[in-house]
Parts: C-alpha cells; structure tokens; sequence
C-alpha cells in the first residue's frame, strides 16, 4: 500500500459540514456587493513576482519572508502565489485599461498565500473577500466602504467588532514624520529588539505596529504621524470622519495604526476582535493612492479593503450563529430496482421543481433493505422519506413519511401530479 499523503500543513481542505458555513458567506457578501454596485474580478493565483516586490513594498514582512516565489522551469520567470489581492486587482485593472471611462467599484474573493506559521485564524493558504474603488479621491468612498464593511457585520449578526482609524497622510508629511521618528528611535536604541533595529532606517513606521511589550513606552511616546498632517490631509479624515459620524459608526483613532503595506496613504482603518488572540484584524484597508503609477498606470486615486474570511467564520462559529445546512429534503427509500426508472423520473421532476433530493443508490452488496435504507434516510438529515415500494408503484403513488417533527405522519402522493406536492417537502435545516 502507497504512503498516505497528507494536505501541506497550514493549507486547509473545507469539509462537509463546515463548507455550509463558507457557501452561506458567500452568498451574503455577493448579495451585499450587488446591493453597493460593486462588480466581482477574477484574477490569477500566480503573478509576477515583480508585481508584489513593487506595489506591496521590498522591505515589508510579505515580500521579504512569507512568499511563496519560484522560477518557472520552463522560461526562467520569477513567479509568486499571490498574497493579498489588491495589487492583483489593480495589476488588472491596468491591464486591461478599466478606468479609460470612469472609476470602478470592484471586488474579488479567492485563496492568498503566506508562509507563516500556522495558528488559529491565520494559515498558510487563506481566503480573502476584498471590496476596491478606483478613480474617486474623496472621503465620501472611504466611507462607503467602511458602510459596507459595517452593513456585512449587520447581515451575518457578528458583533464584538470594533472600528479603527488613522490617517497617514501624503509622501511629504510621512517623510517628515520619518526623519522625526527615526531621531526618536536612535536616542532609545538600547530600548530596541533586533527587528525594531532592522528596520529604524528602512521602514521605520513599521516598528510603531510592534507587539513586544518591552517597547510599549518609547513607542507610545514617539511622534504622532497625525501631528505632521496637512490642511488637506486633515480635511480628508475629517470628511471621512463627518460622514461616519452622521451614520452613527463608532470608531476609535489609533495613531498607531500604519498597517502592513506600503502603498496606502490618508485612510487606514482596521475592524478588529479581542475574540481571536493575536489575530485580532478580520478586516483592514485603506487609501492607495500611488499604487496604480507604481505598477505601471496612469495615476489614480484608490482605496479598499481586504476581510479574512476564516476569521470572519470563526467569530461565526464561536457566536453560535445559526446558518442554513444544505442537507436534502427528502430521500428516496427505493427497495426494489425495478422501481428505478419511476423513482428517478419522479426525483428529477422535484428537483425540477427547487426540492433537494437524494436518491438511495446501490452498493457492492446491493440496495440494502427496506430496513437499512430507512436508517439511512434518518441519518441524511432529510425531513422527509419518498417510499417507492412495489404497492405504491403498483398504485402509481409514493409514501411520503415526516422523518424530523417526531409525528412520523405518512401520505400518499400521486405519481401523475407531482407538481402539487412539491412545494410541502421544502424544510430548512441550521447548523449552529
């Protein structure tokens, strides 16, 4: 016998019953993006890795230790599994010139990839819903998506999420703020772990989003980007601000916040949890308005956001929230072969008509016994059994038996109107 092989650790298959939970998702977020306008794009897994070293940023954790890249054998290429799905999307959209008659509202969904360590709410291979607008500037956008992201928590019931923001301004303030930031760094060296002075002449901003408690202080204690903010950059996070405010949106400012991309400028914003550990962001994003001249397009504005959905799911699951099970209808308790070809007439014509149905098939050992099938009906989840014994065939009829109310009630339907009686089998089962 071959050696069994095992999935790639941190790389997840979804099974029954726990993929109900991802279709149910789904489900709702195509619906909520529909309901906001936004259009879906497909992109592929593999790109360029040039594509992420440009637009993500050479000195951040993504490009320098978590992806995954290779030479293509057979042209010498330096390809990468995507890890974030903005630069992808925006890759696209150049490409395939989508802003030559207006800005766009877009959104994607799909697996990214990241070697990390594996731990809960954060994997090796992970999914991501991702909402974009491109060719707006104002904060009225950032708002929206916001909104957006705020209507999905409503529509999935999660609760214990919470809103914050920051502002990072234009290049020439964070360059300001920079050179400050670094003087602040460099007067507390002997404070700093390793990675802190890995990065203090690189991409210092990154060491404010440290979590080694050690430095708390003297990053509590260094320059506030939003201290350096311009007329125009403060006018856009108030704007933002006005309009979350009117729609009754709570949020906390985190001057602390820079998140983990270089490309973003203005709106950053996070929705987090205390629920997950470590892993408290489900959802961030922000304004990347350099990111489409970085890649190769004629310059326009951008923001979005990213929402990992296994983290989303957990919370789910963890609140209990009840979502539907696609579990059948009804089973086809068929014991005699003969009644195949009526049974399977009969089962298309209920399938025809919207009820889900499983049909009891033969095994190595045959159809099984009346008996046998029955305990297989119950153990389908079905509310209702379709019993197409040879009286009933005989008759031109089906039993149909309640298998979920614990009355156990039985009836006889006609063969020839099946229509009629469709619509009765329909029972929707929760899984919590």
């Amino acid at each position: 016998m071959a050696d069994k092989l095992n999935a790639v650790k941190g790389m997840n298959d979804i099974l029954p019953p726990e993929s109900a939970r991802w279709e149910w998702l789904e489900a709702i977020v195509r619906d909520l993006m529909g309901r906001y306008a936004y259009r879906n794009v497909r992109t592929p897994i593999v790109e360029h890795t040039a594509l992420f070293v440009r637009g993500i940023g050479e000195v951040t954790d993504i490009v320098e230790k978590e992806m995954y890249s290779f030479e293509d054998k057979l042209n010498g290429e330096q390809l990468t599994l995507r890890p974030e799905g903005t630069a992808s999307l925006v890759r696209a959209v150049i490409e395939h010139s989508m802003l030559y008659d207006g800005g766009k509202r877009l959104w994607y969904t799909g697996p990214m990839f990241r070697h990390e360590r594996p731990q809960r709410g954060r994997y090796r291979q992970f999914h991501q819903v991702g909402a974009e607008v491109l060719g707006f500037a104002g904060p009225e956008v950032d708002a929206e998506l916001i909104l957006l992201a705020t209507a999905l928590w409503k529509a999935i019931d999660l609760v214990d999420v919470r809103l914050e923001l920051n502002s990072l301004g234009q290049p020439p303030e964070r360059a300001a703020h920079r050179a400050e930031l670094i003087k602040h760094f460099e007067a507390h060296a002997d404070t700093l772990d390793e990675e802190a002075k890995r990065r203090l002449h690189s991409n210092p901003l990154r060491i404010l989003d440290t979590k080694n408690p050690a430095m708390k202080d003297v990053v509590e204690s260094a320059p506030k980007l939003i201290d350096f903010l311009g007329a125009e950059s403060l006018a856009h996070f108030d704007g933002l601000r006005a309009i979350l405010d009117a729609n009754g949106i709570g949020y906390t400012i985190n001057p602390r916040l820079v998140r983990g991309l270089d490309y973003y400028n203005l709106t950053v914003f996070e929705f987090v949890t205390d629920r997950l550990g470590a892993q408290g962001t489900v959802c961030a994003g922000g304004r990347y308005d350099d990111l489409i001249a970085q890649i190769g397009g004629k310059p326009a504005p951008a923001v979005g956001w990213a929402m990992g959905i296994e983290r989303v799911l957990e919370l789910v699951k963890e609140q209990g929230t009840a979502v539907p099970l696609p579990v059948a209808d009804a089973y086809a308790v068929i014991p005699d072969a003969a009644a195949m070809p009526v049974a399977l007439r009969t089962l298309q014509q209920l399938r025809d008509a919207g009820v889900r149905v499983q049909m009891h098939a033969s095994t190595v050992d045959g159809l099984g016994s009346f008996k046998s099938q029955f305990k297989k009906a119950d153990a389908s989840g079905a509310a209702f059994a379709l019993v197409f014994g040879a009286d009933e065939m005989a008759r031109g009829e089906v039993t149909v038996k309640a298998l979920r109310d614990g009355s156990g009630a039985q009836t006889v339907r006609s063969l020839s109107d099946v229509g009629a009686w469709a619509a009765t089998l329909q029972s929707p089962t929760l899984l919590t």
